[in-house]
């Protein structure tokens, strides 16, 4: 059986941990060790017998011959050099946590798509044939229909502010430490409930103890699936707690006294198993593997496999854990330093930000801006945190993706301080465009335009922004009135162009027509929804939608620029949108109807056809009109944006334009 050869990445007490549960694998072999010095390294070396040793992480890196990295730095560190691990073609087995946060997490899983590597979190306790069983008992139903969870996992360390454990700058606290554990238990069990790999909870509600240097000593949390399955998770660092786990269904118990490291040098461990009515069962659960050996050996044989063994944690598992992660850290007010808004947040692989080539991007120009305008949009509007925004940013900008759209009300404002907090950390006003919005309804008046662009410009910490938009219009007031003080603005150098969000076509006259008899600019751009899904209701009061024959033909003879705003008709082009799925009442209301239909089916053919997504076409549909467009997007995900950029691939025909729209 030929072996994997690891190299571990940091010398500290699990790295040695690991080394030896190596030792007693059956399909890896212990190649490598890199530490920050050459002396750390050779002692790590002569305590595991390691073949190899390198003073630095980079070197351990160039080893050809290593193929699997064991990341064991702490918790910070650990995206960085996941990433650099996975870009020098190594698999990567990384300690639990993952990252700090769900923002840093996509960005590992999409090197590892970006790579073509394996990646997986090391939880050993899943690679153990005990948490194996554990999924039978409930997959069988062996306690009728699982209810309520309980899982703990806490320890007293005793405080040391300079501790790890207890360190603010390097993520301390029981939450992430061993907190992930309990919480990553209780969704393995409501999934497999439910029938399902992963389960991400519907509510999360949390409190804790933060101690003096601001991290959690001890925390709880109650987690709601769905079904009404229920769990309590509770952690710490400075607290001894019952370290178990208790599964209760509707016809009996499942209790787990050593969840977490049960046989570490291989031995017997045991589950009780009580129905409801019976007297408890023990299930004796006996290897002679050691748990990290068994752990080295579940990452072999799904390295081969291509994807975790079951249950492994997945790449959709790791990502719904940190985000429940993030969910109890929110709730219970911890935020670290690091990730504040005043802090200078360093993209996750501490890589200068620069655009990648090749790329697809495609740019234009709008009248008035001397930039070129990327094609697709960031939707600047679901991004609150600066970890969050800075992790999404950095990727579309890296993408070729230069364009921010973002408005006065998204947020209550936490949108445009993330974006100009962003914009400041990675010095790039010069070379990106920020559009954002203001007056809107009700305070859709030229008065508004004045005290709301002045603040949207502090928080952006920007002297200017490229496009300005009215986000509403109010037929009350004459157009001109807007142009005017549009005008004012232009002309003090706070704005570059200005133009109109939901006005129609015949106010857009009336402002342009007024522009011109003053010597006026007028509007340079539109922003209206357009998709290749028509809209049947507005998707918000006072929305006005340009795919209607009349708008498209007004657009190709006035060569207006057109910010096409929900371009891919808000997910109707994906598995969400289906005639029998009701539950998402927005997408229900604003697109369901029998010619969307169609529309949605006839992409789904081309897609199929060219080897593309449906949602692919839809957007290509948009980005390939006879007109100017640019599509504004708004992903939530580095996995949304990637699928996004495909669509800049895609060429379409007039008339796969006119099929697709129903007209052929």
């Amino acid at each position: 059986m030929k072996k994997l050869k690891w190299g571990i990445l940091s010398t500290g007490r699990i790295a040695g941990v690991f080394a030896r549960g190596l030792q007693h694998s059956q399909r890896g072999e212990l190649l490598a060790v890199g530490s920050r010095t050459q002396e750390q390294a050779e002692r790590f070396q002569r305590e595991f017998n390691v073949p190899r040793a390198y003073r630095s992480y980079e070197s351990l890196l160039t080893d050809p011959e290593v193929e699997a990295i064991y990341i064991a730095t702490p918790h910070p560190a650990h995206a960085e050099w996941a990433i650099k691990a996975m870009r020098a073609g190594k698999h990567v087995l990384c300690e639990k946590p993952l990252t700090v946060n769900h923002a840093e997490a996509m960005a590992v899983v999409e090197t590892a798509i970006e790579n073509r590597v394996f990646l997986m979190e090391a939880f050993m306790y899943r690679c153990h044939p005990q948490t194996i069983k554990v999924v039978q008992l409930v997959k069988e139903k062996a306690i009728g229909e699982v209810r309520m969870i309980q899982a703990t996992f806490s320890f007293q360390a005793g405080f040391n502010p300079e501790s790890r454990l207890f360190k603010n700058s390097l993520a301390g606290g029981g939450i992430l430490d061993v907190g992930c554990y309990p919480v990553s238990m209780s969704r393995l069990v409501a999934a497999v409930a439910l029938g399902q790999e992963s389960c991400e909870p519907t509510e999360v509600y949390g409190v804790a103890h933060l101690g003096t240097t601001g991290v959690d000593e001890w925390a709880a949390a109650v987690l709601k699936f769905p079904g009404d399955i229920l769990a309590q998770v509770a952690t710490g660092v400075n607290l001894t707690q019952d370290n178990s786990v208790r599964i209760y269904g509707s016809a009996g118990n499942i209790h787990i006294p050593w969840p977490w490291i049960p046989s570490r040098e291989g031995g017997t461990t045991s589950i009780i198993l009580t129905r409801t009515g019976q007297q408890p069962e023990t299930i004796p659960i006996t290897t002679q593997q050691w748990l990290y050996g068994l752990e080295a050996d579940t990452f072999a044989r799904s390295v081969e496999k291509g994807k975790a063994i079951f249950p492994a944690m997945s790449w959709q598992d790791t990502l719904e854990n940190m985000k429940t992660l993030d969910r109890w850290r929110a709730a219970v007010g911890l935020e670290y330093e690091f990730e504040r808004i005043n802090f200078c947040v360093p993209t996750v692989d501490r890589e200068p930000l620069r655009v990648k080539e090749p790329n697809p991007m495609t740019y234009g120009q709008i009248p008035g801006l001397e930039k070129k305008v990327s094609h697709l949009v960031m939707g600047v509007d679901n991004q609150r945190t600066l970890p969050h925004a800075s992790v999404m940013f950095d990727d579309f900008f890296r993408r070729g993706g230069n364009t921010f759209d973002t408005a006065y009300i998204y947020g209550g404002g936490d949108c445009e301080r993330v974006l100009g907090r962003w914009v400041a950390n990675r010095g790039l006003r010069d070379q990106v465009v920020i559009i954002t919005k203001g007056a809107h309804t009700p305070f859709c008046a030229p008065e508004y335009v004045t005290s709301q662009l002045k603040e949207s410009l502090e928080r952006l910490s920007m002297d200017y922004v490229d496009i300005y938009l009215l986000h509403r219009d109010n037929p009350k007031i004459p157009a001109g009135e807007f142009v005017d003080v549009l005008n004012e603005h232009l002309r003090a150098g706070r704005i570059k162009v200005f133009g109109a969000s939901n006005w129609s076509l015949q106010r857009v006259e009336e402002a342009n027509t007024y522009a011109r008899s003053r010597g006026l600019t007028g509007f340079s751009v539109l922003s209206n929804n357009f998709s290749l899904a028509r809209m049947v209701n507005p998707v918000w009061a006072g929305c006005i939608a340009a795919s209607d024959p009349e708008s498209r033909a007004w657009l190709q003879k006035t060569q207006i620029p057109l910010l096409a705003w929900s371009s891919q008709a808000r997910g109707f082009f994906t598995e969400r949108a289906r005639p029998d799925d009701l539950s998402d009442q927005s997408l229900v209301n604003s697109w369901y109807s029998p010619d969307n239909f169609e529309r949605q089916a006839r992409a789904k053919k081309l897609a199929s056809e060219l080897g593309v997504e449906t949602i692919n076409i839809a957007l290509a549909y948009v980005l390939c009109q006879p007109f100017p467009v640019f599509a504004l997007i708004g992903p939530r995900t580095l996995e949304e944006t990637r699928i996004a950029m495909k669509a800049l691939e895609i060429k379409l025909t007039p008339g796969q334009l006119r099929w697709l729209n129903l007209e052929e």
